[in-house]
């Protein structure tokens, strides 16, 4: 398989046995990414349970916690391969008291899968899940509906779920949606397509995932290069050596392009693109390369480098963004707080809540105070300027995440509006 073969991020979301896990475990069983000492190991915990056949959730169910309750508590990651594509999965909780974790995950998916009860139809963590993929942005949308072979697999019941789904959906703007009927007990259109549900001429869910264009995740257009370190080697072959090292979060550069140094304003042009194996002409998103440029310019960690005649970033102290607060302890509007912005900290205030979503029935509320869990819109006051773009944009220099200074643990995550 070639090392270059592209990557997926997905997330399964849904209700509480809705068959998250089982259809992870199908997914990984049946497509052969599994190991014998790890089938085995599952077999004999369902022989343990007095199962009839082998429960397939136990392939991610890892906490001893989450085997004892037969729940999903933390995300679990998984990694696959099939000759088309890698794969990363992470199986998402399904309770509300959870939301955090899946805000997490769902930040840097491409996809989420959206299992449905064929039995239960749209409920309200169906709708809460949906919501939360839209708010960070997640491109591609698959719903699942799963336990088919409950409902004698039905094509209207399938039929009038999907209409309900997506009338929903279309409230969030969300219109890159496919549904797929599908059994992750028996397997079927999961990864062979089975017997069972042959009125469906879509594809199963692994061809799915293995063909979805993804290409355009990543904003291709509008460069952005958050200096992450200042490259001085102290060396004889390279005393007089001054590069700027970091990731290209979005768009692509070549040498000799005009580009400009946010936050000072200042324009140059690209003399060299360095990496590891050598000097390239041109460099995209999301590679890690040193850029030179042709004149000596002031550049620390946090600027961004960006190009001269294309869409500029904001440059502002104050900004508002859409907030998931993730620690125990609730928001402090009368302390300060750091803010992560790509490869810049710097100190900041809420200076105010404007309402807090409830993410079951997407209502605002007004509130004071923020506790875990909770998604609302916000103001932020930064002590320095940050160089960003709105979530829309670009999520990477869209998003942030806030820090309790005096402990060092991440308590917010935001989308800039």
């Amino acid at each position: 398989m070639s090392t270059n073969t592209q990557l997926l991020r997905f997330i399964t979301a849904g209700s509480v046995d809705d068959g998250k896990s089982t259809l992870i475990g199908r997914l990984l069983h049946d497509s052969k990414s599994i190991f014998e000492d790890q089938f085995s190991a599952i077999s004999k915990t369902s022989e343990k349970r007095g199962m009839a056949a082998v429960d397939l959730s136990l392939l991610t169910d890892g906490l001893q916690a989450e085997r004892e309750q037969g729940i999903t508590i933390d995300v679990a990651y998984r990694y696959f391969a099939t000759p088309k594509r890698k794969f990363i999965i992470g199986d998402t909780p399904g309770h509300e008291q959870y939301t955090r974790n899946m805000v997490t995950a769902a930040s840097t998916a491409n996809l989420v899968v959206i299992l449905i009860d064929a039995r239960k139809g749209v409920l309200t963590q169906t709708r809460r899940h949906t919501y939360l993929a839209s708010l960070v942005g997640v491109p591609h949308v698959v719903l699942a509906v799963n336990k088919m072979d409950m409902v004698d697999y039905s094509q209207a019941r399938f039929d009038e779920i999907v209409a309900e789904y997506k009338a929903f959906a279309a409230q969030l703007n969300l219109h890159d949606v496919t549904c797929i009927p599908l059994s992750a007990l028996n397997g079927d259109m999961v990864v062979d397509r089975g017997d069972n549900l042959n009125w469906h001429k879509g594809p199963a869910l692994l061809e799915f995932i293995e063909t979805v264009e993804i290409d355009h995740d990543v904003n291709t257009s509008d460069f952005r290069f958050p200096v992450q370190w200042v490259c001085r080697p102290q060396t004889e072959e390279h005393h007089d050596f001054r590069g700027f090292m970091g990731r290209i979060e979005a768009g692509e550069v070549s040498v000799g392009d005009e580009v400009t140094v946010l936050p000072s304003g200042r324009t140059t042009h690209v003399k060299d693109i360095v990496t590891y194996d050598g000097k390239l002409q041109t460099a995209f998103a999301p590679q890690s390369v040193t850029i030179t440029l042709a004149d000596e310019i002031d550049i620390s960690r946090g600027d961004m480098i960006v190009k001269t005649d294309h869409l500029p970033p904001k440059v502002e102290k104050e900004f508002e963004a859409m907030l998931c607060w993730l620690s125990e302890a609730p928001l402090d509007k009368n302390r300060k707080y750091l803010v992560k912005h790509t490869t810049r900290t710097a100190k900041c205030l809420f200076s105010r809540i404007f309402y807090r979503v409830d993410v079951n029935t997407l209502e605002p509320h007004e509130v004071e105070k923020l506790n875990m869990n909770d998604i609302a819109r916000v103001a932020l006051k930064i002590q320095q300027p940050l160089v960003f773009d709105s979530y829309e944009i670009d999520r990477a220099t869209g998003s942030f995440i806030v820090i309790d200074e005096a402990t060092n643990n991440t308590v917010a995550a935001g989308m800039i509006a």
